[in-house]
């Protein structure tokens, strides 16, 4: 943790990001307290305490919980046989006959449309192409400091709007799936693919770099979703590579160290450095070199 002054600042992880399951929290100031709330939950009860405990919290410390949307990797059906749901859970309102049809809706949940606003955190909300129902992406903020984040994760395209939802937030969150090559060449059934790779399902490296130059942001990049069969972390990273800020790539395994949201408005001077995590190694590098 930060001990030069920025150590009250917002600061978020990634629990998870793949197809095995996707959750990450925030944490902020709301007046004399600390508040905590998660983007997705799509880990299993246990297993998100686990994470949450080696940061240093419990599900006591979470606020609310923030959804994207309801397939299965993003909301774990655990949560629904056993657990206590850390709610209120906020989703948007095109979700909410899904969640009633799953069962969802049984635990207290909260609407929203275009933004919301819970516990000293604010957001703006737009919809993305992503199977019939669509994925929420967001661009929050904090009423008691300047950091933005933005977070897009299952987007199935890039669009203007898109850009224009996100343009130089402090620290942006996007998935970078998958690499069109490996896709190609996989086992995967045709079908599959087809649904990744057709503008409703999630976008490729290529797509995700240029959707990252051109939102620019202004301190951290965080890469979501990355395919485990279609995709590694050194070929990610290489398209990104000259991003001009620190790069952080989520695993399906480990939690991220804590990435604060600083809100200088400038990335840090040191030069670029992206951090993946390996086993209970962390390693860190220069942007374009590859372990």
């Amino acid at each position: 943790m930060h001990t030069d002054g920025t150590e009250q600042s917002p600061w978020m992880s990634v629990l998870a990001s793949g197809s095995s399951g996707n959750c990450s929290v925030l944490s902020w100031n709301e007046g004399a307290r600390r508040a905590a709330a998660l983007i997705d939950l799509g880990l299993s009860p246990r297993r998100t305490r686990n994470s949450l405990a080696s940061l240093g919290l419990s599900l006591d410390d979470i606020s609310f919980v923030l959804l994207t949307h309801l397939d299965s990797d993003h909301f774990h059906s655990g949560w629904l046989r056993k657990g206590r749901v850390p709610g209120p859970l906020w989703m948007h309102r095109r979700h909410v006959g899904r969640a009633s049809r799953e069962g969802i809706a049984t635990h207290h949940t909260e609407v929203f449309d275009e933004s919301f606003r819970e516990h000293g955190l604010a957001a703006s909300v737009q919809m993305a192409s992503h199977d019939e129902l669509g994925v929420a992406t967001f661009r929050i903020g904090f009423t008691q400091h300047s950091g933005q984040l933005g977070f897009a994760t299952d987007v199935g395209r890039v669009t203007p709007g898109l850009i224009d939802h996100l343009r130089r937030v402090d620290v942006l969150a996007i998935e970078s799936n998958y690499c069109p090559r490996l896709e190609l060449a996989s086992d995967r059934p045709e079908f599959l693919k087809r649904r990744i790779m057709g503008g409703s399902g999630h976008i490729s490296n290529e797509e995700s770099a240029s959707a990252a130059r051109a939102i620019g942001p202004r301190e951290h990049l965080v890469l979501l979703h990355l395919s485990r069969q279609c995709n590694s972390p050194s070929i990610a990273l290489g398209h990104h590579a000259g991003i001009g800020c620190p790069i952080t790539v989520s695993t399906h395994a480990e939690p991220t160290m804590p990435i604060r949201i600083l809100g200088t408005g400038t990335a840090p001077l040191s030069p670029p450095r992206v951090e993946t995590r390996v086993g209970k190694q962390w390693q860190l590098f220069p942007a374009g070199q590859h372990a």
